[in-house]
């Protein structure tokens, strides 16, 4: 169940052999979530970060692709049920159904701050932030410019801080010529933080460096302050109210409902307790990985909720399941081996975080940032666009996806004094 980083990898661990493996997932195609702000800040088209899965795994006639919503699980009956047709029965049953955004409770705010989980937010987002401009360009109001070239960011990890970074860009580079009655360049970007400091996954120096290269580019980052209030025309933070017309999610995430789903209790995150071996615990036949599952490392702590996390684990359970339905043998132990842990900030800054005193940051960063995203694409054909659309971008600081595909928004009222 799943054909994000932790799926694929444990359908590809099984091509080829004499497992008949079934892939469910509600889209169609796989997505490199890493590089979706990027098609929210219209660097990238989608077709550059998803690809179908049916193509991705066409070649291995033992894998069965099927699109559906999965409703629950039958855990008695071994069987999977969807929303639409019959269920789907199994032997082993891995789920890898990711994580979805949280609101902490304030779900309200998601029609006016949309987060970053799929090709549809990153195109809403898109969209609001270019049409801010577009419609900043029509008004002759310097208030209702000043709020419709405001953008308001909420979150300080990896995700906000990339977007943040991004965004800047495309107002102070791309956009700098294209209009007449308005200068891109003085447009407002806003990163909140309820935190103390951003990207507390990292060592203080590389956060602290990343905060730096985020002021250069104009972003404003307020630390400390958490969010009171997401409304249609801003933001509500320590008793006073933002203007702002686009609005952006990146503050947190909860597991997919597999715990209900499995009739068992999950964590505060909604994650799933697994076994060494990812079996979940207490359920037969049935293993989790990736951001559904509460994995711990060796030191009793949850491996934290990265692509390469998933991928490894799918990479070994794939294998594993492969051995011990072939050859009955024991599922071992998955250990994970952290490659690095990275944001990049901007035109020539990313932070790189290896663990221990191993750390890079600046340009240098930045390339093996640019380098390991490319690797990790599925596609040969989407590594070679990617890379091209990236080294056109770095000569002429164009981008090429600036287009407002989904239906405008209904003007936002008066802001409160």
């Amino acid at each position: 169940m799943g054909a994000g980083f932790g799926g694929l990898a444990v359908a590809k661990a099984l091509a080829g052999s004499d497992v008949p493996v079934t892939l469910i997932d509600h889209n169609n195609y796989h997505l490199f979530v890493p590089l979706l702000y990027q098609v929210a800040t219209a660097a990238l088209s989608p077709a550059d970060i998803a690809e179908p899965i049916r193509h991705i795994l066409a070649r291995y006639p033992n894998i069965t692709v099927v699109m559906g919503r999965v409703a629950g699980i039958d855990v008695a009956g071994k069987q999977v049920r969807l929303t639409e047709g019959d269920p789907i029965a199994y032997g082993r049953l891995v789920i890898a159904t990711g994580s979805t955004s949280t609101y902490f409770g304030n779900d309200r705010w998601a029609a006016h701050a949309p987060s970053l989980k799929s090709i549809e937010e990153a195109r809403t987002i898109r969209t609001r932030v270019l049409e801010g401009f577009e419609l900043a360009e029509r008004s002759s109001d310097p208030a209702a410019r000043e709020r419709l070239m405001t953008i308001v960011v909420v979150g300080g990890g990896p995700t906000g801080v990339e977007m943040a970074g991004s965004i800047a860009e495309l107002a102070r580079h791309a956009l700098a010529r294209d209009f007449r009655r308005i200068d891109p360049t003085t447009a407002r970007v806003i990163l909140i933080e309820a935190g103390a400091r951003l990207l507390t996954a990292f060592p203080e120096n590389l956060a602290s460096y990343a905060q730096r290269s985020l002021e250069r580019l104009g972003v404003t980052v307020m630390t400390g302050h958490p969010v009171q209030d997401i409304d249609a025309t801003g933001v509500s933070i320590a008793g006073s109210h933002i203007p702002a017309a686009t609005i952006i999610w990146g503050a947190g995430v909860r597991a997919s409902p597999a715990a209900t789903w499995l009739g068992i209790e999950a964590d505060r995150s909604g994650r799933i307790p697994v076994s060494a071996d990812l079996s979940v615990t207490g359920v037969p036949d049935v293993y989790a990985l990736g951001d559904t599952a509460l994995c711990l490392d060796a030191a009793g702590q949850p491996l934290p909720g990265l692509a390469q996390v998933a991928q490894q684990q799918g990479s070994h359970l794939g294998r594993a399941l492969r051995e011990n339905l072939l050859h009955g043998t024991a599922l071992p132990p998955f250990a994970f081996h952290n490659r690095g842990n990275a944001a990049i900030v901007g035109r020539h800054a990313a932070i790189f975080d290896f663990g221990g005193q191993r750390r890079l940051k600046g340009f240098v960063a930045w390339l093996l940032w640019a380098a390991v995203h490319v690797v990790l694409l599925v596609d040969f054909a989407q590594r070679v666009r990617v890379s091209l659309q990236w080294l056109w971008r770095y000569l002429t600081y164009r981008r090429g996806a600036r287009l407002i595909t989904v239906p405008p928004r209904a003007p936002a009222r008066q802001s409160p004094q």
